[in-house]
This record gives structure tokens, C-alpha cells and sequence, in this order.
């Protein structure tokens, strides 16, 4: 091998190899650029492979993650739960009811994730009097039977702890609420439940469900405040509570009830945001009308405008069709 010549501009001409035959073929130097320590640095290949390994996990794991850390922070910081007693009678009776009518109706026992996700969903939420355990119980088995006694071809409408809250709340306002005070003003509690959040929906491919839902409730809550004269800032607090966290990371975003387009699953996301508010300048105005769905506006018009919206949805389907749908148990 012998080296070429340098030109005037000091760069290398290129090198020649000398074959046995006396033929002379150019050799050119690999132009591969060398690896840098950021790209194999042991934090960024270990966040790569965490997030394969979740996009290769049931979305119900995840999820199940995510509503068990709600539950944990919850607690420690605040005592959101009123009680042990009350998430050991949700949680009991929303697997017993998945095992008993998976077996009956279906012949075999189904995975109680769902029924996880529920009870917690239940026992967070809803905030009946001092010493009632009724409604958890009826809570959670409710929310479990929806999912097969209220199906249309086959797919059930509501999620299913969303239809069990929404009833009990409507059927008895006077013993049952549902939780609505804020985690406070600790920024970190917040940022680790947002952080998770946002990245377990991404991965269970929601995500853009979620952001539709909070963009539009923002424009609307600026127009409610420019409406009412009320401070924006206490229209868009919500957002930051409890409730609003479990709402648009579990609810809004269940796959099994939500339609089957990306672009669909936004307008209904942005058609539960404008029901939500349409009932909360009800509220402003003290409409009577509309009284019995002022203490959960989220959650009563999740339930109006979900069910109808997959109803259309499976209805537009054709017979035997086969749809691209994650396959997913129910989340609360």
C-alpha cells in the first residue's frame, strides 16, 4: 500500500493498494463517525430499554402502577383514602364480582387487574357520610356488572367505574360525593404523578387523548372566566387535583370504551371538556335543570358523552369487521 500525494490544500488524496496482479484499486478510509461517550452512556441506554420494555407490557400493568403510586402519595401526605376499611371493601368486592361473573358468563376467571384499578378508583374517589361502607360495596359491584350486562355488539359503553360513581352520586346526593379538594401546594407530589402519567398513557398510545382533554379545558375555562369575572387561575386549578388526575389518565383515556380513530378519540375528548363546562356555567348560573350533575361535572359528562359517542362508533362498524383496538381490560 502506498500513499498518494498531498495536494496544495493539504488534504490526502487517498491511498492506493497494490494487488498481487500489479492492479492498483483505491482505498478509501471509512467515514463512519466515531461514538461518542453520550451514546452509549449507561442512563440513556438504560431509559431506552425502559421505555421498549413498557411498550411491550399490557397496558394494564402500567396503569395498575400508576393508580397504586395515586394511592401511595395520596395517602402518605394527606389521608385521602377516610380509611382502610374503605379500600378493602371496594377492592374485595370488585374481584369477587370479576370472578363470579367472569366464570358464569364467560366459563373462565378473568384477570382481576381491572377490578384492582376500579376498587382503588372507588375508594379514592367517592366520599360518602362518616361510616358508610354501602357505597363501595355497591360501588364495585355495579361497576364490574356494567362492563357485561350494558354491552352493544359485544363492547361495554361505560368505564366502568365512571357509570358506578356516576350513579351513586346521582341516586344519593345527600350521602355521597366524591373527592374534590386539591393535593395542595406541594409541586413535587404533583410533578412525580403528572411525569408518570404522562408517560404511561404515551406508551399505551392515550396520550394524544389526554392532551386534547386538558388543551380544551383550558380554552374553555378562559372562557368561562371571561364569562363569570372569576379568577382563571381558580378555573384552572382543578387540573391539579386528585380527581382531574384519575379522570384524564384513567378514565377519558380507557381503551376499551373509547372510539376506534386517534381523531375521533380527540373530538369526543374535546366534547367531554365543552359538556363539563356547559355544566359548570349551569352551576355559575344556577341553573336547576342541570342541578343533579353540578357535584361531578367531569365525571357526568364523561358518562353522557362516552357512551353515546361508542354506541355511534360500534354502530358505524360493519358486521365482522376486524378493528385495530388495544387489547386491554378495562381501567377504572
Amino acid at each position: 500500500m502506498t500513499a498518494g500525494s498531498i495536494s496544495d490544500w493539504g488534504k490526502p488524496r487517498g491511498w492506493t493498494v497494490r494487488s498481487s496482479a500489479g492492479l492498483r484499486a483505491p482505498f478509501r478510509p471509512s467515514r463512519a463517525r466515531p461514538r461518542t461517550s453520550c451514546m452509549s452512556s449507561p442512563s440513556l441506554v438504560a431509559s431506552r430499554a425502559l421505555w421498549s420494555w413498557l411498550g411491550r407490557l399490557d397496558p394494564r400493568y402500567p396503569v395498575s402502577f400508576l393508580i397504586t403510586l395515586i394511592l401511595v402519595l395520596g395517602e402518605a401526605r394527606y389521608g385521602i383514602l377516610g380509611g382502610y376499611d374503605r379500600l378493602i371493601t371496594a377492592l374485595g368486592v370488585s374481584t369477587a364480582t370479576e370472578l363470579v361473573l367472569s366464570r358464569t358468563v364467560r366459563g373462565r376467571f378473568a384477570s382481576v387487574q381491572s377490578a384492582y384499578i376500579t376498587g382503588i378508583s372507588l375508594a379514592l374517589l367517592v366520599k360518602p357520610r362518616a361510616g358508610l361502607l354501602w357505597p363501595f360495596a355497591l360501588g364495585g359491584f355495579v361497576a364490574i356488572a356494567s362492563k357485561y350486562v350494558l354491552q352493544y355488539r359485544g363492547r361495554h359503553l361505560w368505564n366502568p367505574s365512571n357509570f358506578a360513581i356516576s350513579l351513586l352520586v346521582l341516586a344519593a346526593p345527600g350521602s355521597i360525593a366524591i373527592l374534590s379538594r386539591q393535593w395542595g401546594n406541594d409541586l413535587a407530589t404533583n410533578a412525580v404523578i403528572w411525569c408518570f402519567g404522562l408517560l404511561i398513557v404515551s406508551r399505551v398510545r392515550m396520550l394524544h387523548v389526554t392532551l386534547s382533554y386538558v388543551a380544551c379545558f383550558v380554552a374553555l375555562a378562559m372562557v368561562r372566566s371571561m364569562i363569570t369575572g372569576g379568577p382563571l387561575l381558580a378555573d384552572i386549578a382543578p387540573l391539579t387535583g386528585p380527581m382531574y388526575q384519575l379522570f384524564i389518565f384513567f378514565m377519558v383515556t380507557d381503551p376499551k370504551t373509547t372510539v376506534s380513530t386517534a381523531r375521533g378519540r380527540m373530538i369526543v375528548a374535546a366534547a367531554v371538556a365543552l359538556a363539563e363546562a356547559v355544566i359548570r356555567l349551569a352551576g355559575d348560573f344556577h341553573v336547576a335543570a342541570l342541578g343533579p350533575l353540578y357535584p361531578a361535572p367531569p365525571i357526568l359528562a364523561l358518562a353522557i358523552v362516552g357512551p353515546l359517542a361508542k354506541a355511534i362508533d360500534l354502530y358505524r362498524e360493519p358486521d365482522g369487521a376486524k378493528r385495530s383496538v388495544i387489547d386491554s381490560t378495562s381501567t377504572p
